[in-house]
């Protein structure tokens, strides 16, 4: 019986993911794309999270590392004031035809109990979804 339900569930999701919008399922790989590179940074991959950020790949190195510093400059302000970063969820997703890329709102929460909500513009990149 168990597994009935679970196959049933599993056949439900597949049908409701399959009836998405183009800009629904754009959305959501946003979203997605946000907040794994955001849990790069909260895991202190900077190099990943560097890696998330369209037009890095030509960069210098002495710019590479000045980025990476600054991330881990970041990390350790927040671990100061707040107690650091302990999650980050991704809330919506909201397309700007203006600009041409995806704003995704994040919110960041921290051990002190606070939170706060940052706005991440993505674009497309090929098939892929990039931190501009």
């Amino acid at each position: 019986m168990v597994k009935r339900i679970a196959a049933l569930s599993l056949i439900l999701l597949v049908i409701a993911c399959s009836r998405q919008t183009p800009l629904e399922k754009a959305q959501e790989g946003a979203r997605v794309a946000a907040e794994v590179y955001y849990g790069f940074l909260l895991r202190g991959d900077y190099d990943r999270f560097l890696a998330g950020r369209a037009g890095m790949d030509g960069i210098p190195d002495s710019f590479r590392e000045q980025l990476i510093a600054t991330y881990k400059q970041y990390a350790s302000q927040q671990k100061k004031f707040r107690g650091g970063i302990v999650s980050i969820q991704a809330s919506r997703a909201v397309p700007d035809s203006t600009l041409n890329l995806m704003q995704v709102f994040l919110l960041i929460n921290y051990h002190d109990a606070s939170s706060e909500e940052i706005v991440v513009p993505m674009v497309l990149e090929g098939d892929q979804w990039m931190m501009r």
